[in-house]
């Protein structure tokens, strides 16, 4: 009995120790995947070498490519003004007409003289003919015949007079009244010439009633929108005086001045993006002119940017800020703008290198679609940390994905 229970209680000692040396096994294993699972878990993206436009920013005010005050070439009183603030109108649209009363009878009155001095030329007073032998007008022909007897009648004198038949002062009377003739004959073609120049005169002075009554319409010369309505219909106008003022939507122009050292890679044709004020969206442009000349004041460039506007979504006026495509071959390094963290002023990445987290100040460029710009601070290659939050310098990190290249 007493060797039996010796026995049990050596068996029951042996499973209790048993059981005290592998506890201490299984605690250590669960140490180990407690540790790794206590790990950050980081997403990281290489920074790479991407194609990158080299841009020149501006910024200015858009103003129309034509803005013309319109008015009337003759004075009158305004019958007809069917625009106003805001209409669009189309090039040879009907911007006011005048009271044409006047402008009729002056029409009349100078087709009346021009019949006249047609008449007084031996033509037709409606015909179109022109050509007019002068010799055939009757104050001509009267001169010419009166002088043509003044000569017969100095030759018979003469005659008689060397036959010793008649006086010397009766030769001399008749000399004299040839000679009258003669300055009459004279005279009467100098008059036909002169009825001559009035008859274009009468033509000419139709021709300007008649352009006088056309200009009583006033029509928009290019396709635009009115900006302004300076005139009422019944009011009296002076020729010259300001009506409405139409200005061109399309395509508008951006002035700006460019300084000297920016301005050496600019070219005519080069692409333009705008943004505007109170407008969606990216505007297309391009750079359509150039001064020829510095200014010397401030060692600027002027450049003129042609935007088009088809659908008149920008207003003459708005202010705008742009950017001069000068090159799309330039290269830089890039990294999601989700990487960069910035505080107190200073950028920063986490770069990964052996699981283990590098904080690395950079120096930043430009902000595109595709990323920010990297000018120093890490190389193409390395991988950076996307969203590090508030992931601390040399901490153990558990990379989960890393990207061949930055997207």
């Amino acid at each position: 009995m007493t060797v039996s229970r010796l026995l049990i209680c050596s068996f029951f000692s042996i499973l209790l120790l048993s059981g005290c040396n592998s506890a201490p096994a299984a605690s250590s294993s669960g140490s180990e995947n407690r540790g790794e699972t206590s790990l950050r878990k980081v997403t990281t993206v290489m920074a790479a070498e991407k194609p990158i436009e080299q841009l020149v920013t501006i910024t200015g005010t858009l103003g129309a490519d034509q803005e013309i005050v319109l008015g009337m070439k003759v004075a009158g009183r305004i019958s007809d003004l069917p625009v106003d603030l805001g209409t669009p109108v189309r090039k040879n649209d009907v911007i006011a007409r005048l009271d044409t009363t006047d402008f009729q009878l002056r029409v009349r009155q100078s087709e009346a003289a021009l019949q006249q001095s047609r008449v007084r030329l031996g033509l037709s007073p409606s015909g179109s003919e022109e050509d007019v032998n002068l010799e055939q007008l009757a104050p001509v022909r009267q001169a010419r015949a009166q002088m043509d007897g003044a000569k017969f009648r100095l030759d018979r004198a003469q005659q008689l007079s060397q036959g010793g038949l008649m006086a010397k002062a009766d030769l001399d009377a008749i000399s004299s009244a040839y000679k009258v003739t003669e300055a009459q004959y004279a005279d009467s073609l100098d008059e036909a010439r002169n009825r001559q120049g009035v008859l274009a005169q009468r033509k000419s002075e139709l021709e300007i009633a008649r352009q006088q009554l056309a200009d009583t319409v006033l029509y928009a010369p290019i396709d635009g929108v009115i900006r302004a309505r300076t005139a009422n219909v019944g009011q009296y106008v002076a020729a010259g005086a300001p009506i409405a003022t139409v200005v061109q939507m399309s395509p508008l122009r951006l002035r700006t001045e460019v300084p000297e050292r920016e301005s050496v890679n600019i070219k005519i044709g080069m692409p333009v993006r705008l943004t505007v004020e109170g407008t969606n969206g990216e505007h297309q442009g391009k750079v359509a002119r150039l001064s020829p000349s510095f200014d010397e004041t401030n060692r600027t460039l002027m450049v003129e940017t042609e935007v088009a506007n088809p659908n008149a979504a920008i207003r003459p006026g708005a202010f705008a800020r742009a950017e001069i495509v000068t090159s799309s071959s330039q290269r830089a390094i890039m990294v999601p703008a989700a990487a960069v963290v910035t505080f107190a002023g200073i950028d920063r990445v986490f770069t990964i290198a052996n699981d283990t987290a590098s904080e690395k100040r950079i120096k930043t460029g430009r902000r595109t679609a595709a990323g920010i710009e990297i000018l120093d601070g890490i190389a193409a290659g390395d991988y950076v940390v996307i969203n590090p939050g508030n992931i601390a310098d040399g901490e153990k990190v558990l990379v989960t994905s890393s990207p061949a290249e930055g997207k």
